[in-house]
């Protein structure tokens, strides 16, 4: 039997080193101008709502002048607020260290938002006790003025206050903040790009089956549960684009999507055994049918993309998303 477009054993652009170079370089383009004419905007959004966040956290805290156990376990989520309220900001393990408190209780209350459910009721004031002496002590008085003369602050003190923390927090988060902007806009484009084409979407909240997926859907984000070697645990890998093809014939499984973005050559490089990994895996457990391939905007090299030939995945450029045809699609 002969290969066929969209079979995984036909690389697509996996095979052409030729066109590497000047791929890289558009998409470098492509994500640069992207950054300059939308990443400010991301920013500043986060920054709008970030500061929202801390001015709510000062009035909990009565503007730092009360910042007991009491509204630590009330309101967990502002311990990494407070983190930045201090001069100079600290870091959560050096907060860990400073206070002598528990890991897995600061973990819990900037993670989960909440206090661990099984300590105890004496420890846990003693523990927040100590986290709300650190942060009063280490209180950035050029910010909050009034705590040197126990006064109350003017609305615009407040709000100048809360400015200047949330964009040390922003500033702490840049990177995430610009990573899921560009997640969302690489999502929308190919859901954009296949609902033109005549495929729906399928929720992910409906306990959908990458495997009984009908001709002609997509979904994003899906757990693909898979075991691991030994049989013994079961896992989920989460996948960012299913697509089951329009033509495809009742055996065959979905085409698997990695959105990948980078701002940057150095974060790829380093990351690049991830997707060689989740591929290996995925064919463990559903065989070598599996198609695995990756959805690339920025920053990856002739080292990244090489590596990943090398491993047996294939890419779509997103500057030329039109290669997906190639893939069955």
């Amino acid at each position: 039997m002969g290969l066929e477009v969209g079979d995984d054993r036909v690389p697509v652009n996996a095979d052409k080193p030729h066109l590497w170079k000047p791929d890289i370089a558009q998409s470098v383009d492509f994500y640069n101008h992207w950054f300059m004419q939308f990443a400010p905007q991301a920013y500043r959004d986060t920054r709008i709502a970030t500061t929202k966040q801390v001015e709510s956290a000062l009035m909990w805290t009565e503007n730092l002048t009360n910042i007991t156990p009491a509204i630590l376990q009330q309101y967990p989520s502002v311990l990494p607020i407070l983190r930045m309220a201090t001069a100079p900001p600290i870091a959560r393990d050096r907060l860990i260290g400073l206070a002598g408190v528990s890991s897995n209780l600061v973990k819990n209350m900037e993670e989960k938002q909440r206090i661990p459910p099984r300590i105890d009721r004496e420890t846990l004031d003693n523990e927040l006790r100590k986290i709300g002496k650190i942060i009063a002590r280490l209180a950035d008085k050029d910010i909050f003025s009034w705590l040197n003369t126990e006064r109350q602050p003017t609305d615009t003190e407040v709000n100048r206050a809360a400015i200047i923390v949330a964009d040390r927090l922003c500033g702490t988060i840049s990177d995430p903040i610009i990573r899921n902007a560009q997640e969302r806009r690489q999502l929308a484009t190919i859901r954009q790009w296949l609902e033109q084409r005549g495929y729906s979407y399928i929720g992910g909240g409906t306990r959908l089956s990458f495997e009984r997926m009908q001709p002609g859907t997509f979904s994003f984000r899906l757990n693909i549960p898979i075991l691991l070697q030994g049989g013994t645990k079961q896992i989920n890998i989460p996948i960012d684009i299913v697509i089951q093809p329009i033509q495809s014939s009742p055996s065959q499984l979905p085409l698997l999507i990695e959105a990948k973005s980078a701002g940057d050559y150095t974060n790829p490089n380093k990351r690049r055994k991830e997707e060689a990994v989740k591929m290996a895996q995925l064919r463990n457990n559903y065989g070598n049918n599996v198609r695995f391939i990756l959805f690339l905007c920025g920053y990856f090299d002739s080292g990244y993309l090489g590596y990943e030939a090398a491993e047996g995945i294939d890419w779509v450029w997103e500057h030329r998303i039109e290669d997906l045809v190639l893939f069955g699609i």
